[in-house]
């Protein structure tokens, strides 16, 4: 038996669209329902030759009660108690009318389907009971049929089948909610697993760099020493030790090099050739930034010139003022003039950059953010890393303020 693929398409869409548009499901079931009641109506189930159509009628207060019955419907999601306290009464009403019985229970059997679907067990197991006990009960002690005729049976028996396949939608619906949740909270666990893994692997390997970084240090500066001690005595003996010397720094950068291979990441670019970059470019740095339309005025007070800055601190620097510039070009408004300052102050390296925040009155002042966002993060680790600190934070007046304070 073949299937069409168009057909199969278009019932996926229709579901899809029932799915994502429930009040119109709700409609849609509402309808459906008045009209098998009101077909079922015209149906006489005690015919010569068993249920025949079109031998009776029913009546207008029958079809009032069907009408609002279904019109209930169209709420059942969102007050499935309600709509079912509704429908009870409707069919209680029916029931004890003395006329021809009509299937306004059908209203109460999807009534009580969708409670059962949305409540728990314990709550299906007393509303069920007591639908079920009190619509037969009216329908035999009330209804114009005999106690033991076979309509009365069949509330009994649809009220019981409605509670208990809602009840097995809400259980398979629980099921497969908590095998879902199960095997995304595996999911998280193996990633997190892995990540724990990769964190100690790399702890590990970066224990036996500086364990081996500080065997080759602690080598070169022995021997150096011994240079320094008989380089005007025995020459030959200190060329040996400036020999040992080199080799042992070859080695550490050797060990370096394949260390930080192995935790370089598969999309990393290679180590550059070129020297890290300090404030020895800052002109260049500020340049860029001038190009690009932000007027930046520098001032570099760092002392006497034989006082040079340690490689870390003058890089720290130097990424510091590039991510202070590259924020003021992408919060502050336009027209914003930017200062940058770095001024040696005792045995610290104080290092500003201030802002204006801009001329235009569609830039709204920066707030201060206490836990930073990915730049200020990284400028207040590279100072905390050696030993400083940064501070970065709104202007009185406008604009916005980046401090450092690096050890030199």
């Amino acid at each position: 038996m073949t299937t069409d693929p168009v057909r199969q398409g278009r019932l996926r869409a229709v579901r899809q669209w029932l799915r994502l548009h429930p009040p119109a499901t709700d409609a849609a079931l509402a309808l459906g329902a008045l009209i098998a009641m009101v077909a079922g109506s015209f149906v006489s189930p005690h015919g010569p030759h068993g249920p025949t159509f079109g031998t009776r009628t029913p009546e207008p207060f029958s079809l009032v009660l069907m009408l609002l019955g279904s019109a209930a419907l169209v709420f059942r999601r969102r007050r499935p108690r309600a709509v079912l306290a509704a429908t009870v009464a409707l069919s209680l009403l029916e029931l004890s009318s003395g006329e021809p019985r009509a299937p306004v229970a059908m209203c109460t059997v999807i009534a009580l389907y969708t409670l059962a679907a949305r409540t728990d067990r314990p709550t299906t197991w007393k509303v069920g009971l007591l639908t079920m006990a009190g619509l037969t009960g009216v329908a035999m002690l009330a209804g114009p049929l005999p106690w033991y005729a076979q309509e009365n049976i069949g509330v009994f028996a649809w009220t019981g089948m409605a509670a208990a396949a809602g009840d097995a939608v809400r259980s398979r619906r629980a099921f497969i909610d908590a095998i879902r949740e199960r095997a995304e909270r595996a999911e998280r666990t193996r990633e997190e697993e892995a990540r724990r893994r990769v964190a100690e692997e790399r702890l590990r390997i970066a224990r036996d760099l500086h364990d081996v970084v500080a065997h080759h240090i602690a080598l070169v500066n022995v021997q150096a020493g011994v240079a320094a001690h008989v380089m005007d005595k025995r020459p030959d003996q200190a060329k040996e030790a400036l020999a040992h010397v080199r080799d042992a720094s070859r080695s550490a950068l050797n060990e370096l090099r394949a260390t930080v291979g192995l935790l370089r990441q598969s999309g990393d670019p290679e180590a550059p050739t070129e020297p890290a970059p300090g404030l020895g470019v800052l002109e260049e740095l500020t340049d860029t930034f001038r190009h690009a339309g932000l007027p930046v005025k520098v001032m570099v007070e760092l002392g006497r010139e034989g006082d040079a800055l340690p490689a870390a601190v003058d890089l720290a620097a130097y990424r510091v003022i590039q991510e202070a510039l590259t924020n003021v070009r992408k919060h502050a408004g336009p027209g914003a003039t930017a200062e940058v300052s770095v001024v040696r102050v005792g045995a610290s390296v104080e290092v500003t950059v201030l802002d204006d925040g801009g001329t235009s009155a569609d830039s709204a002042p920066r707030a201060a953010d206490p836990g930073g966002g990915h730049g200020l993060l990284g400028m207040r680790e590279r100072a905390g890393a050696l030993g400083g600190s940064c501070s970065a934070g709104p202007r009185y007046g406008g604009g916005y303020r980046v401090h450092a304070v690096l050890p030199a």
